[in-house]
């Protein structure tokens, strides 16, 4: 079938793996091609997206074509395909707005964001190289508490007549007001913050909804994470965290039959280590009552590298958005969202989330 032709803004880690990922299984088969959820979803293989267009505002970045600026600091996931071709795609000078945390100042510049000296880039611009790129949606992975910024590319997107794939914790999909422009619009949207393939969260909601089955009383849990990435050094400024806790957070609360007390449940970001680099470590705990009243506890460390975990979500995503494409389908993709996101406009339950997408795949549900 034809390519899907992708935008990207914010070429950092998550951008980097996800490329990485697409050239790497090119030269694959279904066989030998681990890590993958659908080698073939829909008729798109891995290999048929291509990156179109892309926006940072990194003075490390802009100017460069997109397979070198994967590679440019603060960037430090793991490099597993280290000969990426030519793209041919410069990355653009984007918008700053409240994308760049000023708190990052005081840290070393091989480790945070350093601002272009370039004149950013209008509305009308951003909307005009969309268009002419061929860009068929739009992927957000600006930093978290990136509100304004975020809005501002979902309505670029909306003006560009693209979809919307919404892989951070601004609330876009899930706000009725966005979601009912891009239905207005015809436009496929999927969000909002990512769920890693095996990360914290979906390690996390499994056990929750565990403990439901199973007839085991979840009376407190907690979730800390820490990790070395410029998403762990902008989260350090508590006061961006706001919607990521509530994603994070939703997304245990919504499996269990009684919500936890505020009090009795804390999850989200706890510190920045340098020299875990992209690598993230959460430590779970999971403090329940068993037959009898009986006293239980779980103690788990998970250790992923962070961005190959989410671009694994993202692979597919993509396709999923541009069925919707194909298909004339506008407006929040549902199923997609509520497997794919941590805080999708419907929380429904994994292994039903599943279900549904598998059933949007192949053509017997819209949404």
């Amino acid at each position: 079938m034809d390519s899907i032709r992708i935008a990207i803004v914010g070429v950092g880690n998550c951008a980097s793996s996800l490329l990485q990922g697409i050239e790497y299984y090119r030269g694959r088969n279904e066989a030998d091609a681990i890590g993958l959820m659908h080698w073939d979803l829909g008729g798109y293989l891995p290999s048929g997206i291509e990156v179109a267009a892309a926006f940072d505002i990194d003075a490390r970045k802009v100017g460069k074509d997109v397979s070198e600026a994967i590679f440019s600091p603060p960037n430090c996931t793991t490099i597993f395909c280290p000969e990426m071709p030519k793209t041919g795609v410069t990355v653009r000078m984007g918008r700053v707005l409240d994308g760049f945390p000023e708190h990052m100042q005081g840290y070393k510049e091989e480790n945070r964001f350093v601002l272009a000296d370039e004149e950013e880039a209008s509305r009308e611009e951003i909307v005009r190289a969309l268009e002419e790129s061929g860009a068929e949606m739009l992927l957000n992975y600006l930093p978290v508490g990136s509100e304004e910024a975020v809005r501002f590319y979902a309505g670029c997107a909306l003006e560009a007549g693209i979809g919307f794939i919404n892989n951070m914790p601004v609330f876009i999909a899930s706000d009725p007001a966005w979601a009912e422009r891009f239905r207005e619009r015809g436009l496929p949207i999927i969000g909002d913050d990512v769920k890693a393939q095996l990360g914290a969260t979906i390690t996390h909601r499994v056990l929750a909804d565990l403990f439901r089955r199973r007839g085991v009383k979840l009376d407190r849990t907690y979730q800390l994470n820490t990790g070395g990435n410029t998403d762990f050094m902008n989260m350090l400024n508590r006061s961006r965290l706001a919607s990521k806790r509530q994603s994070k957070t939703e997304a245990v609360q919504s499996v269990l039959e009684v919500p936890l007390d505020d009090d009795d449940i804390h999850i989200g970001p706890s510190d920045y280590v340098c020299w875990q680099k992209d690598n993230k470590v959460c430590f779970l705990r999971m403090e329940g009552r068993l037959f009898g009243d009986i006293p239980m506890h779980i103690d788990l460390r998970l250790s992923v590298e962070d961005s190959p975990n989410s671009a694994g979500i993202v692979i597919d995503a993509i396709r999923c958005c541009k069925l919707a494409l194909d298909r004339g389908i506008g407006g929040v993709l549902t199923a997609p969202s509520a497997y794919f996101m941590k805080h999708p406009p419907v929380q429904v339950r994994d292994d039903d989330a599943y279900h549904m997408t598998e059933e949007f795949i192949r053509g017997l549900r819209r949404d």
